[in-house]
Parts: C-alpha cells; sequence; structure tokens
C-alpha cells in the first residue's frame, strides 16, 4: 500500500511540474485536464502526508526518548509521542476511506421520479411534499431542477413526476434516496383529526451520456400526442408530447415539459435508458450470490428506507436507525444530516469489507 501511495504522490508531483511549464498555457483544453486529474489526487495525497508526518513525528519522539536524559526534553518528547498517536488512527482513516473505489456514477446529473403510493389523495400530496423537499435541496445546493414530465391531481397531489437535477455531485449526494418512503400525518381532507399513513416512491437513477447507451429503435414504439395541463393554447394545441415504450419490457417514459417535440424525445430517450441500465444493474446483483448488502440498503424502490411522521415531529431513516426531530427543517429542504449519515455509513461498511 505504501508503494502505491508513493506512486500515487510521485504522479502528482509531476503533474503539478506539467502545470508550472509555460508551454502548458499555449494548450487550454490540456491545461484542464491535467488540472482536473492533479486535483482528483490531492485530497490522497493531502491525506498520505498526513499519516507520513504523524509517524515521522512518532518515530523522531521514540528516538529521543532512548536517547535523550533531560527531563524537560523527555517529557516534550512523550507529550509529541503521545498526540501523534491520538491523531494517527484517524488520519490513516481518512486515507483508506478516500482509497475506497469510487462510484462511476457519482459526479453525474440525476433522474429523480417519484410516484405516489398507498393511501390515495394523501399519497399525491406527499409525494408533491418530497418533490418540493429535494427542489428545495437542490437549491440550495446550486443544482438546475428540470421537470420532463408530471401528473397532478386536481387537490395539487402529485401522481408521478420526473425530472432531471443536474449539479456537482448531484448523483453522490442523492443516491440513497431511492425506495418507498412513508408518512404519518392527518390529511387536509380529514375531518376527524385521524392520522392516516401512506406512502410514495422514489427513484434515483444516474442520468447516462449518449455514449454510454445504445438503444434498440427496433424495440421501441414513440407515440406522438398533445402536453396535458398548464402551458398555455400552444402546447395544448401543438403535438409534442413523446412517448416511448421498450416493447420487450414494457417500460414507458413520457416527456412532455418542452415545446420542441425534438427535445422530449430526447429527453424521454435518455430517461429510458437510464431505467433499463439502473434494471440491468440490479438483475446483475440479485443474480450475485455474494452481492454486498449494505446498511444503508438496496435502493430497490420496494424497500421502505424512511418515515415521516408529523405529529412527533420526526423523520426516522430505518436503514441506520437515525431519527431526527426537526421535520419542518428536513421538508424544506435540510437534508445533509441524513445523506451525511447515509454515506459515513456506506463508507464504513465498504471498510468493513476491504478489511
Amino acid at each position: 500500500m505504501d508503494e502505491k501511495l508513493t506512486q500515487i504522490e510521485e504522479k502528482y508531483e509531476k503533474l503539478a511540474a506539467q502545470l508550472n511549464a509555460p508551454e502548458i498555457y499555449v494548450d487550454p483544453q490540456k491545461y484542464a485536464a491535467l488540472a482536473r486529474e492533479q486535483k482528483e489526487l490531492s485530497a490522497v495525497v493531502e491525506a498520505w502526508r498526513e499519516v507520513k508526518r504523524l509517524k515521522a513525528a512518532a518515530a523522531e519522539s521514540r528516538a529521543i526518548l532512548e536517547a535523550e536524559e533531560d527531563a524537560e526534553m523527555r517529557l516534550l518528547a512523550e507529550e509529541e509521542l503521545a498526540s501523534a498517536e491520538a491523531a494517527l488512527p484517524g488520519a490513516e482513516l481518512s486515507l483508506k476511506t478516500l482509497l475506497l473505489p469510487k462510484d462511476p456514477n457519482d459526479d453525474k446529473n440525476v433522474i429523480l421520479e417519484i410516484r405516489g403510493g398507498v393511501g390515495g389523495e394523501e399519497s399525491a400530496l406527499f409525494a408533491h411534499s418530497l418533490y418540493r423537499m429535494y427542489a428545495m435541496y437542490a437549491e440550495k445546493k446550486g443544482w438546475r431542477v428540470t421537470v420532463a414530465n408530471l401528473s397532478e391531481t386536481a387537490l395539487g397531489g402529485i401522481k408521478e413526476i420526473s425530472c432531471i437535477i443536474e449539479g456537482a455531485g448531484a448523483y453522490s449526494r442523492l443516491k440513497f434516496e431511492s425506495g418507498v418512503h412513508r408518512v404519518q400525518r392527518v390529511p387536509e381532507t380529514e375531518t376527524q383529526g385521524r392520522v392516516h399513513t401512506s406512502t410514495a416512491t422514489v427513484a434515483v437513477l444516474p442520468e447516462l451520456e449518449e455514449t454510454e447507451f445504445s438503444l434498440d429503435m427496433s424495440e421501441l414504439r414513440i407515440d406522438v400526442f398533445r402536453s396535458s395541463g398548464a402551458g398555455g393554447q400552444k402546447v395544448n394545441k401543438t403535438e409534442t408530447a413523446i412517448r416511448v415504450t421498450h416493447l420487450p419490457t414494457g417500460t414507458v417514459v413520457e416527456c412532455q415539459d418542452e415545446r420542441s417535440q425534438y427535445k422530449n424525445k430526447a429527453r424521454a430517450l435518455s430517461i429510458l435508458a437510464s431505467r433499463l441500465a439502473e434494471a440491468e444493474r440490479q438483475r446483475q446483483a440479485d443474480a450475485r450470490a455474494d452481492a454486498r448488502r449494505s446498511q444503508v440498503g438496496t435502493g430497490m424502490r420496494n424497500e421502505r428506507i424512511r418515515t415521516y411522521n408529523f405529529p412527533q415531529g420526526r423523520v426516522t431513516d430505518h436503514r441506520i436507525g437515525l431519527t431526527l426531530y426537526r421535520i419542518d427543517s428536513i421538508m424544506d429542504g435540510d437534508l445533509d444530516e441524513l445523506i451525511d449519515a447515509l454515506v459515513t455509513a456506506d463508507q464504513a461498511e465498504k471498510l468493513r469489507e476491504e478489511a
């Protein structure tokens, strides 16, 4: 491991030298590529250097204690040794975490799909609440949210919605949100004040680049129709909405947000490809007998992952046993504490597997 880390550090220094060479500025694209590569290595190199510094400090302090007879010098050496030994385990853990295999999808944009589940109109209203929560979280992160398809109820609930979330690290932060979300609250339509339990389903898919997927057009049926709902007369009179059906699996994707039929078709095909790719990944994972059963769950859509209890003001993530009593701020998009805990749990599980 030390040899591998030394090679990484040497590569980092080589990149630094290349970036400082005057001729590199002639080619902006090459400069950007080298800078990006160096940035990807910087966290590991810094963590590795900190581990080396602490080990060197501890070794130096031990040498002083073996050779030094002066009481004051020995006391200083003992303090330095204790400090280095206390800090070293944490530094080594940080380094190991940085060396874990990176999810290749972490930097991708997200296709977020939310559907009302059990509970009729209340489940649709809850689906709307979840969409609002994720949209507000995206806004806090500086991400862009674009609705691709929306089916609403008469009371303002959401039967289903598909949207694209674009921004740095979007998938890495949202990928653990897939699953069944449960709500316990008194619906607006409830006249006797009884608490109802409803559910909504969330799916988080990495948006694929065009070069990453290839759809067999002979397996697709593409229908064009008029957009429904809000959008003005132009939207309703013009056949711009697209419905794509993948015939072998029966998977259907609709896209009617854009006024351009071409843009709707491109987006629908992208969403379909991401769904099919995710289904294939899940099929392969299920086929592996030794597939990892992560502490943060499988991400399957039928797995209940979280409960939002409004009367008690709490949100509980069942995968990691975390309960937070600040439901209002969470529903307003303050998700970092929940997501940080899920990321930490996933990293801990991976570290146990690597051990």
